[in-house]
């Protein structure tokens, strides 16, 4: 079945879809929509060919699907990669833009390198707020 035909038999009855508002967007929380946004390109039901980038305890993975594989098979039709936490971002970015180098899905490169970056970002520790600096009379009434 082409791709086209399964997004229009999904894009309106599909279990991950969420809906905000009546006017607002839709969203979709399924495996390998890097935006989360429910449309036929951010789709990782309906295309062939996905990327799914998520966090893991050892760190960041990206699982690609291959394209020439059996529909049966399920579990051997995944790779993945997995970057440690240590690697640092630079070699997350390579990984991920290196994908769409080399012809996986290069339309999907800019929101791969966001999410990406949104999770580095997120497993770094926040530092802790430096205390407020009195200033004017408050200051001189201090000291």
């Amino acid at each position: 079945m082409s791709s086209d035909l399964q997004w229009l038999l999904l894009r309106n009855y599909n279990s991950f879809m969420v809906k905000r508002g009546p006017e607002g967007k839709t969203f979709s929380t399924e495996h390998g929509n890097l935006r989360n946004l429910h449309s036929h390109k951010f789709s990782g039901l309906s295309n062939a060919k996905t990327i799914d980038i998520k966090d893991s305890g050892s760190g960041i993975q990206i699982t690609t699907r291959k394209s020439k594989v059996s529909p049966h098979a399920v579990r051997s039709a995944r790779t993945t990669l997995t970057i440690r936490n240590r690697s640092g971002p630079r070699r997350a970015f390579g990984v991920v833009a290196g994908l769409a180098k080399r012809g996986y899905r290069p339309d999907l490169r800019t929101a791969a390198l966001a999410r990406t970056s949104a999770l580095i970002a997120a497993q770094n520790e926040k530092k802790p707020a430096l205390p407020k600096k009195l200033r004017g009379r408050k200051a001189a009434a201090r000291s």
